[in-house]
């Protein structure tokens, strides 16, 4: 069992403050990801900014692609993203498409996904999978549990790398305990704390305590 990624989702709505607080915590992290508000705002100008900013790390193009995902997938690319999200209603052809534009397609698991549908994106070559809370579920009062440990317990013994995300703290990733998690993202967890650099420095800690080093 590998230690998780700790990935940074920079959802702000202007580029300015995304890489002010990117900026601060980028060396803390291990994934730098272009957010879906911030590539809806500002297009893949997010990407080539944060590309020039760290050369050396995985940037992620949140785009949650539905359609056109060659066309999508070839575009972030330029821009220099690794990885690109794709909406789990796209179709295999769709995520297909854009597997042969990006290194990695990670399918974001949203609504009524099923393991039937997830085993054919195995089987398409598609091994990234994103485990939501949506912020509109936590808005609407839902917190992880055990219904979510087990979708991502399963989802690992399938053969998938999950990421888990959606409102995150430091005190829930003992939650994942003992799980093969692949990576965790936050966002607000961290660009919206009183002190990010404390707060990135203490969920890297707390993946360090419970998966070592």
């Amino acid at each position: 069992m590998g230690r998780p990624n700790l990935q940074i989702a920079l959802d702000n709505s202007d580029l300015p403050t995304a890489l002010a607080a990117v900026s601060a915590v980028g060396e803390i992290v291990d994934i730098v990801e272009a957010g879906t508000v911030l590539i809806l705002q500002v297009g893949d100008e997010s990407v080539k900014c944060l590309r020039a900013l760290f050369p050396e790390k995985i940037i992620v193009a949140d785009t949650k692609c539905a359609d056109a995902g060659g066309t999508v997938a070839g575009n972030v690319r330029k821009a220099g993203a690794n990885w690109m999200t794709c909406i789990c209603s796209a179709t295999i052809a769709t995520m297909k498409a854009a597997a042969k534009e990006v290194e990695q397609i990670q399918v974001e698991l949203y609504g009524d996904w099923t393991y039937e549908l997830a085993q054919k994106w195995l089987e398409a070559g598609i091994t990234q999978a994103i485990y939501h809370q949506s912020r509109d579920a936590l808005l609407a009062g839902e917190t992880w549990g055990e219904k979510d440990l087990t979708a991502v317990k399963e989802l690992i013994k399938m053969g998938f790398k999950v990421s888990v995300t959606g409102g995150l703290e430091v005190e829930t990733l003992k939650l994942f305990e003992g799980i093969d998690v692949y990576t965790f993202i936050t966002g607000r967890g961290i660009t919206g704390a009183d002190n990010p650099v404390q707060a990135a420095t203490e969920f890297k800690n707390e993946i360090i305590r419970i998966w070592g080093e």
